[in-house]
């Protein structure tokens, strides 16, 4: 089938059009904004984007147009498919006709923590051999894409939005994905440009709950009292799940965890109970105490679905995360920069709270862009002021579109940096992102967070403040693939496989943007190999090697690595004395650690570093 996608470097767009690339379909779209990640991953799977909405972008005759929820009815190539007498269609229509109507659908819904939540869900039962289909609404760091195309007819996680769903179909997305199991984060008033009251919005959820069949299963969050009402109204069972300190025996969840102990890298050890009985102890780099709320919903889905403890355990431990949800951008003189996609003030209150410490002592700042149609009104103006006080800094930028808001219903940035400094927090307005890059990078000192809250590119505000602070480590882009190999080259090493683990590169770039260092952290399961640690000859002296090389045991210790081997043939010295690693046998190295290319290719000192997890 031919199928052309307006706005599809959306994010629920652009993870359509690789499911259904996947799945044979011959998928083109247009979008008018096109920035990272979507665009990087449409690029990689081949699927043509049209740069600007025309209708002479349905000159290839699709057989339908699929149409988001972005489009008015007099969009151009709304107008274009229809003078071509062209099929309409909606991304959550289109899904259930080719993909949902068999199978089994395991749909994640809730105000916050669905796209965290649903990529969780994918990643516990694809490395339990589940092979489920998924798409999400970002890009999970251990798939590197939005979606997966599973077995046919078997287990499909998807993210269920309640968002409505097209100008010809004002219903909730999630009212198309016929949910057979369904969690249930939160429900909170969002979306006010189309939901006008908060009875609204519980409205759509209750709707969608009723669609789970009387033998389906949903889990509900017992901390959100919204939730609780909407679940009221499912015909299927309910088991409902919630957090609690160590010690504290209340609650009446049916799942209850229980924080035990903070471990190296930011990492947080629980302990479930179900009904009262242990479950299971599981292990988590994902940080704040909502995240764990994610994972002991995701235990309890994935328990129903026949998955064993060490199953569910494996998966959760090894979950990387997901691009713009606490994602660490790079680190630069000691500040971590960090990209996060929270705009409701509840999501901003708890991303703050996990960050705090997580990358170190130093100050938090915070950065927000008003981008979202709920963060440009004025209706949280008086909650953001609360959400924002537990940063040491704030910067608020200009709202985004402000025309998309009433006048007198559009927040006031400038007001927000008023109330939080009569808070005593430092606070300011800054419309102008180079401004805000130079007041950051004037502020900022080794050991301090900057966390960019916005649901969009603002302005490439990351990479020019990383740049702007100097001689950043940053994950490697395509386009450095090339330069790091050249430097691989120049400084003698061998890496035959470099493309396999390319979302394993860290780089360093000079201001030209030629790579002038890289290092490789490839994680084995509970063990994580450091290779390609090399720098530029006239570079040397300057600490870059041992700045990359915290930054791959950061990474290992952030994603549950238990131990981190190395080969060397000159740097043991080094290695020793500055992170402590030690000489091992080979005959002791992990079993997959020894397959790799590095201990089939070289001679050198076999090393080990202990990281205490």
């Amino acid at each position: 089938m031919k199928i052309h996608l307006i706005g599809i470097c959306g994010t629920g767009m652009g993870s359509l059009a690789g499911l259904l690339k996947a799945a044979g379909h011959d998928v083109r779209g247009s979008d008018s904004d096109v920035y990272p990640p979507m665009s990087t991953q449409l690029a990689e799977q081949g699927i043509e984007v049209m740069n600007g909405y025309r209708a002479e972008n349905l000159d290839w005759l699709p057989d339908v147009v699929v149409v988001g929820n972005v489009c008015t009815k007099d969009h151009v190539e709304v107008l274009g498919a229809q003078a071509r007498k062209l099929k309409l269609n909606s991304f959550p229509a289109l899904l259930e006709e080719l993909f949902l109507k068999t199978g089994h659908a395991l749909v994640v819904s809730g105000t916050h923590g669905k796209t965290t939540t649903s990529s969780l869900a994918a990643f516990v039962l694809t490395s339990a051999g589940r092979q489920p289909s998924f798409l999400v609404g970002g890009v999970p760091q251990n798939f590197g894409r939005s979606w997966q195309l599973g077995n046919p007819g078997g287990l499909f996680v998807v993210e269920g939005d309640e968002y409505d769903t097209a100008f010809f179909d004002k219903g909730s997305k999630f009212f198309h994905y016929q949910p057979k199991t369904a969690i249930l984060t939160s429900v909170e008033l969002d979306h006010v440009d189309i939901f006008d009251s908060l009875d609204a919005v519980k409205l759509a959820f209750r709707k969608f709950v009723e669609l789970i069949p009387a033998n389906g299963l949903l889990v509900v969050a017992a901390d959100s009292p919204g939730a609780l009402e909407v679940a009221k109204a499912a015909k299927c069972r309910v088991q409902t799940y919630e957090c609690r300190p160590q010690g504290d025996q209340q609650g009446t969840a049916d799942w209850i965890g229980r924080p035990m102990a903070n471990r190296p890298g930011g990492r947080t050890l629980f302990d479930v109970t179900y009904q009262g009985r242990r479950f299971g102890t599981f292990d988590t780099g994902l940080p704040g105490g909502y995240n764990l709320a994610n994972a002991l919903a995701v235990v309890a889905a994935c328990s129903d679905l026949g998955l064993s403890v060490d199953e569910i355990g494996r998966g959760i431990r090894r979950f990387a995360g997901v691009k713009r949800r606490q994602e660490t951008r790079g680190v630069a003189q000691g500040v971590t920069v960090v990209d996060d996609f929270a705009h409701h003030p509840t999501a901003v209150r708890e991303t703050l709270r996990a960050l705090r410490g997580r990358y170190g002592g130093g100050r938090l700042i915070a950065i927000f862009e008003p981008r979202s149609a709920t963060s440009r009104r004025a209706i949280f103006q008086a909650e953001y002021a609360d959400a924002f006080s537990s940063a040491d800094e704030i910067i608020i930028g200009a709202v985004s579109h402000p025309e998309k808001a009433p006048a007198d219903d559009r927040f006031d940035p400038e007001r927000l940096a008023a109330d939080l400094r009569g808070r005593g927090v430092a606070a300011r307005y800054l419309g102008d992102v180079d401004k805000i890059i130079e007041q950051v990078a004037k502020n900022a000192a080794a050991g301090d967070t900057v966390v960019v809250m916005s649901s969009g590119g603002f302005g490439g505000i990351h990479d020019k403040l990383l740049s702007h602070l100097g001689d950043a480590v940053v994950p490697a882009a395509p386009e450095d693939l090339q330069g790091v190999r050249d430097l691989i080259d120049e400084t003698g090493l061998i890496y035959p496989d470099m493309r396999e683990h390319s979302s394993e590169l860290l780089v360093l770039r000079d201001p030209a943007r030629r790579v002038v260092g890289c290092v490789a952290m490839e994680l084995h399961d509970e063990a994580g190999l450091l290779r390609a640690l090399a720098t530029a000859p006239e570079r040397r002296g300057e600490g870059l090697g041992w700045m990359l090389a915290d930054a791959a045991l950061g990474r290992a210790r952030r994603r549950g690595a238990r131990r981190v081997y190395l080969i060397t043939e000159s740097a043991s010295d080094f290695f020793a004395e500055k992170f402590g690693f030690q000489t091992v046998d080979r005959e002791l190295v992990d079993a997959a650690i020894l397959d790799s290319s590095q201990f089939e290719s070289s001679k050198g000192t076999t090393m080990v570093l202990d990281l205490g997890v």
